[in-house]
C-alpha cells in the first residue's frame, strides 16, 4: 500500500500503538508499517530522540500523537 495512502486513513488527531506505526505482519488481517523498521531500532531512535517521544498512558499502554507521526513522516521525506 502506498504511504500516501495510509497516511490519508489516519485520523487527524488522536494517538497510534506502536503496531500501527511500524505494522505487524501476524496480525489478521496484517498491519501495513507507515515506518518501516523493527521494534528494537523503533526504541532505540526513540531513546536517540530520532523518532518521536511517546506517551504513557498507563504502565503497559504506551501510544504516539497522530499529528507528531505525521510530521515525522513528512520530514523525512523531505529529506
Amino acid at each position: 500500500m502506498e504511504k500516501n495512502l495510509l497516511l490519508s486513513k489516519l485520523p487527524e488527531t488522536g494517538f497510534l500503538r506502536l503496531k500501527a506505526i511500524i505494522g505487524d505482519k501476524k496480525a489478521i488481517p496484517p498491519i501495513p508499517p507507515l515506518i518501516p523498521v523493527s521494534k528494537s531500532t523503533w526504541w532505540a531512535g526513540v531513546r536517540s530522540r530520532r523518532f518521536p517521544a511517546p506517551i504513557r498512558l498507563t504502565p503497559r499502554v504506551t501510544v504516539w500523537r497522530v499529528e507528531h507521526i505525521r510530521k515525522f513522516i513528512e520530514e523525512m521525506s523531505n529529506k
